[in-house]
Order: C-alpha cells, then sequence, then structure tokens
C-alpha cells in the first residue's frame, strides 16, 4: 500500500459514519422556518472540525438556521483560496413512500439509505473525512480552503450562502474559485464511464401566478371566471415547447457523449444523444431549452362560491444568458388575463470547462478511473453556487461518485428512497484527497 492510499483508507472508514450520522439529523427545509433547522447539522460538523484543530464559526440568519464555516491553511498563503461547499437542509420526505426510514441512515444492498444521501451530505461526509484525516497527518493542500456548510440551500439559500455572502463577505477573502454540488459523478455510455463535471446551471424564476375575476354564486352562470382564466394559462404554459438554445456547456456535453459513443454530433437534432445516456437525460433534456412546471394551485374556499382571485405557483428555469428572452415569452405565453410576481429569483452561472482547477478535478477523477472520459455539463437546478458567485468566485459542481450503471442517479434528487452506494463514497473521498494535493 502506498501512502497516499494508506491516507484515503483511513478516511474511507470514516466517511460512511459520519454521512449516516448527518442523515439521522434531520434538517428538512420546507421553504419557511417551520422545520427543525440545521443548527444540530452545524454543531456536529462544527465538533468534527474542532476536534482536529480549526476553529470553526456557527452563524445563525435565524433561530435555528445555521451555517458553519472555517478556514484551513493550505501550503501557499499567498495564492488565491479555494472554497468548498456542501449544504446541510433537506427537502421533506414521507417515511410510509419509502422502503427504508429516510432519516435512520441504514446500510442495505451496499448503500447508505436516507434523505440526504445524494443531496448532499455524502459531499458534507466527504469533505469532512477527507479534511480532517489530513489534518491529523499535517498534509495542507496547496492553498487556503474555505469550508462552508450551510443552511437553506433547498429553499433558495435565502437564509444560507446569501446572507453569507450578503452579511459575512470576509469569512470569503481572498477566495477566488469554488467547488460544490452537483458534478463528478459519472454515467454508462456504452461500456465505458464518463464523469460529468458541472460548469453552469440554470437560473431561477419561482412564480406566483394570479387571476382576477368576478366572485358570484356558482350557480350562476360566470364568464368572467378567475379559476378558468387561471387554469387555461396554466394549461397553455405547461404544455409549451420552449425552443432548443444550446449554451457552450450543453454543446460540449452532447458533442463529448457523441463521440465517446461513435455517434455524429447533429446540432439540429441534439436530443439525438439523450436516449443513449439513460435515465440522466431528464437532468440533460431539461438544460436544452428553458422550462416552467406548474408546482402549487389555490382557489376558493366553498364549492357553490366563485372566487374573485386564483393563483398558481410554478417553477420556471432559464438558461445562462437567455432570462429576458424566457420572461417575454413566459408573458406571451400567460397572456393579458394572468399576471405575475416572483418569489425566488436567481442568476444563471456558466464557466469555461479549462484552467488549473478544471484540470485538477479531471486529474483526480482519471487517477482513480483512468479509462474514463470526462465532461462539462449544465445542471438544470441551481445550487448555492450563484450566491458565492456574487463575490466574484468561478464556481464548479464537483460531488465525486462513481455510480453503478443501474442506479437512476437523477431520481435521487428530491426522490423517495435516496441511497449512496457506499464503494461510491469511498470512491468520492478518494478522488476529492487527491485533488486537494493539485487544487
Amino acid at each position: 500500500m502506498t501512502a497516499n492510499q494508506a491516507h484515503q483508507a483511513l478516511a474511507q472508514d470514516e466517511v460512511v459514519d459520519i454521512c449516516r450520522d448527518l442523515i439521522r439529523i434531520d434538517t428538512t427545509n420546507r421553504g419557511d422556518h417551520s422545520g427543525p433547522g440545521e443548527r444540530q447539522a452545524a454543531e456536529y460538523v462544527a465538533g468534527l472540525l474542532a476536534e482536529v484543530g480549526l476553529e470553526p464559526v456557527i452563524l445563525e440568519s435565524h433561530p435555528k438556521r445555521a451555517s458553519v464555516v472555517a478556514r484551513v491553511s493550505g501550503r501557499d498563503g499567498a495564492r488565491p483560496g479555494l472554497l468548498v461547499h456542501g449544504h446541510l437542509d433537506v427537502v421533506p420526505a414521507s417515511a410510509p413512500d419509502w422502503q427504508r426510514d429516510p432519516f435512520a441512515g441504514e446500510i442495505a444492498r451496499g448503500c447508505v439509505w436516507g434523505r440526504g444521501a445524494i443531496d448532499m451530505k455524502d459531499m458534507d461526509a466527504m469533505i469532512l473525512a477527507v479534511v480532517r484525516q489530513r489534518l491529523r497527518e499535517g498534509r495542507a493542500a496547496g492553498r487556503d480552503l474555505v469550508l462552508a456548510f450551510t443552511a437553506d440551500e433547498e429553499a433558495g439559500g435565502t437564509w444560507g450562502a446569501r446572507w453569507l455572502v450578503d452579511s459575512h463577505p470576509g469569512l470569503f477573502e481572498g477566495v477566488t474559485e469554488a467547488v460544490g454540488e452537483v458534478g463528478g459523478f459519472s454515467i454508462t455510455l456504452g461500456d465505458r464511464r464518463a464523469y460529468l463535471l458541472q460548469t453552469a446551471e440554470k437560473g431561477m424564476a419561482w412564480l406566483r401566478l394570479t387571476a382576477n375575476g368576478r366572485a358570484g354564486h356558482g350557480s350562476m352562470i360566470q364568464p368572467d371566471n378567475a379559476v378558468t382564466e387561471l387554469a387555461e394559462a396554466v394549461a397553455r404554459l405547461g404544455r409549451h415547447e420552449w425552443p432548443v438554445r444550446l449554451i457552450p456547456s450543453v454543446r460540449a456535453l452532447l458533442e463529448g457523449v457523441s463521440q465517446t459513443l461513435g455517434i455524429e454530433f447533429d446540432p439540429d437534432d441534439p436530443g439525438q444523444a439523450l436516449t443513449k445516456v439513460g435515465p440522466i437525460s431528464r437532468i440533460i433534456g431539461a438544460t436544452l431549452t428553458n422550462t416552467v412546471n406548474p408546482t402549487v394551485l389555490r382557489a376558493g374556499y366553498k364549492v357553490n362560491v366563485v372566487p374573485q382571485t386564483a393563483t398558481a405557483d410554478v417553477d420556471g428555469r432559464f438558461l445562462p444568458g437567455y432570462e429576458e428572452e424566457f420572461l417575454a415569452e413566459l408573458d406571451r405565453v400567460l397572456g393579458p388575463g394572468v399576471t405575475r410576481e416572483f418569489i425566488h429569483r436567481d442568476i444563471a452561472l456558466e464557466t469555461t470547462a479549462d484552467g488549473d482547477l478544471y484540470d485538477a478535478m479531471t486529474g483526480a477523477l482519471l487517477a482513480e478511473d483512468p479509462g474514463a472520459q470526462v465532461i462539462p455539463y449544465c445542471l438544470s437546478g441551481g445550487t448555492d453556487a450563484k450566491s458565492f458567485s456574487r463575490l466574484g468566485m468561478r464556481c464548479f459542481g464537483f460531488t465525486p461518485l462513481r455510480l453503478p450503471h443501474e442506479l437512476d442517479f437523477s431520481g435521487m434528487f428530491h426522490g423517495t428512497d435516496e441511497r449512496v452506494p457506499v464503494n461510491g463514497l469511498q470512491f468520492g473521498v478518494r478522488v476529492l484527497d487527491r485533488f486537494l494535493d493539485r487544487c
């Protein structure tokens, strides 16, 4: 066993236990302050960091809504720092819908099961296991690291990363680059693995749509009906076919997939390659266009009363560079009878697939899986990178996982029976350790 393998083996022993412990701490985020919050998880994380000599700070944006930040000195303090971040909150989980208790952190069929196993207490555990082992052994990264474990990412980061950036920017002084979720995971293309590194993510436009009409008795003819007006607009929006817009990250992904599979990339038919990539096509396909999904409807209070107002919430996502086009087309499809207001709005991001940090991520992955290919991609959702980019950081998604081809990785996000392979976690530890040597 080489010295590097010995270092990694110790962290691999710990990462599974840390992941399970974090899953057992319920940090459900319902989009308000009604959940348990992240305070208990933040104290657990801070304790693990303090054990190895760091001085983490716990910061509350609201009672129980806590984030943790710590700085780790690197070999060359004159170099710009690197942020390594993960979020502590999770979306709700209904236990009766799961095969196993979503907050038990059980190990079964070679996986750690539970809410957050993929999104994203797996990465939190990797960061903690690797950093703890490196500090025990006195192995510094090439430059200073800032570790951030945030609250509220699942509701847009208002009480987590955004609050940290606005209220405590000094914690990130000198940091120019960042890595977080969702990238560095494997997909199977024919008989070869490829790892997708996130270089872009769509912007967020969570909107409330409102239609107003004339209130009245349900037994009478009511042509000015708010429910009808809204329902027709929501149906148009939900079925609308948005035009394809190939941003550089998506084009690079589709070209890479086509090259690996030995097929010709056709920019006029970019969806052709999607049929070859399995379930991850749901994420990739959503990055070919802007998208809107209706999610919540509200109207009325009694069956025989026509309400004056009806509302709908919709989840809109726009590609980098296409926000204005998205909003203009949205208004055209909605028509004049429906107004809109933002529930939450945030930017889209895109960087280039090059530079020393990109090379360090690629090199670390290929050192563990030499026959694989690394391809950039765009995430259909959003992450805390949106907030950290406001401090001028160049942001990537890098949560390394080697996954079995039969695992529906995209289905793990916000779905039932979320789980992460134990050997995937251990692979991630090895890659992350190599990455910190190279970064």
